[in-house]
């Protein structure tokens, strides 16, 4: 079996976008198993692999999770004194997301995975589960699913945590909304090699 050109695995990576909407095809196990497992192979300072991945199989997970989230958000939004039918259009469209992505995966940082407490030792940990998630993104990608990185549990990590009953030590980062694409990606706008680096 021949390898890929370089060409081919350039193009490939350029190729992911982000996808919002998905069909309502179930993913198989085996499929979820190889994603994770490519995951895990992410670089980590250190080799620490402090990422930690919980898998919302449920209904019921999804609806405490739901739940949580946006009651953070309007508590969120309340405060910086936005219109009441902002809020709850708000928390109609993000529970219908949460509900309508076939795969649903809370990306956390193992606290316990650093032994060292210093700014940069966090930041290197947070780093590390960002690279996870990158390489969880790419591999649903060679699965032909769509992925999504979505932010919430960052603004309601303790509510995250209580809602699914997480270890203490596991600190919600991000979710990834996975699922075949109901949609065709939008072209992605980017800024120009050199307006982004320096010799």
């Amino acid at each position: 079996m021949m390898s890929p050109s370089p060409g081919d695995l350039h193009a490939f990576l350029r190729s992911r976008r982000s996808i919002r909407r998905f069909k309502p095809d179930p993913v198989p196990a085996a499929v979820i198993e190889r994603i994770l497992t490519t995951a895990i192979h992410a670089p980590s300072a250190h080799n620490l692999q402090p990422w930690r991945f919980a898998l919302l199989a449920s209904e019921s997970a999804r609806e405490r999770l739901g739940q949580a989230l946006t009651a953070a958000m309007r508590r969120d939004m309340a405060a910086a004194d936005a219109p009441e039918a902002e809020i709850e259009t708000r928390v109609t469209r993000s529970l219908r997301r949460l509900n309508d992505a076939p795969v649903v995966i809370l990306l956390c940082r193992d606290l316990t995975a650093v032994r060292e407490q210093k700014p940069q030792d966090t930041v290197m940990a947070i780093q590390s589960v960002a690279n996870a998630a990158t390489y969880l993104l790419l591999a649903a990608h060679a699965e032909g699913l769509g992925g999504n990185w979505i932010c919430w549990p960052l603004y309601a990590q303790e509510e995250t945590r209580t809602a699914l009953e997480l270890p203490e030590a596991w600190e919600p980062q991000a979710m990834l909304f996975l699922g075949y694409a109901d949609e065709e990606p939008k072209e992605k706008a980017l800024k120009p090699l050199l307006e982004v680096t320096v010799t």
